[in-house]
């Protein structure tokens, strides 16, 4: 296990390739965390509104609103903490990222391990979830 889990965070994960959704939620319950998954913008902002999660991933290109969009709507009433995971690399959309209220932006193809140490960072700044990793 990379962090110890002291309370269960709730996380959203927001992709529509199944494979990477199943491969992070893989990852992720492993390391004692909560999810749920999605493959639609439109549906993930109702949840991301409707719902407490206290972290979500966000893939940039979805079906119906895309996850720039998403993130300037949640912005204007949350501070979800937000880590875009996209196949855009190049630095004028991890900047436009940031700009819209990304907490964190990671390029695909990514390490499920490096977004394991970044999640378990996040939600330590904004919440104490973790220890301090195992290495």
């Amino acid at each position: 296990m990379i962090g110890l889990v002291e309370t269960t965070a709730k996380i959203l994960i927001v992709d529509d390739e199944e494979r990477i959704r199943k491969l992070l939620n893989l990852y992720l319950v492993k390391e004692g965390y909560k999810t749920e998954e999605v493959a639609n913008g439109d549906i993930a902002l109702k949840l991301i509104l409707a719902k407490d999660y206290d972290l979500v991933l966000l893939d940039i290109m979805l079906p119906g609103i895309d996850g720039m969009e998403i993130i300037k709507e949640v912005r204007k009433v949350k501070e979800t903490p937000i880590i875009m995971i996209s196949a855009r690399g190049e630095e004028i959309h991890r900047v436009e990222g940031f700009q819209v209220g990304a907490d964190d932006y990671i390029v695909k193809p990514f390490s499920p391990r490096e977004v394991m140490l970044r999640v378990n960072a996040l939600l330590k700044r904004t919440k104490v979830y973790h220890s301090e990793p195992e290495i």
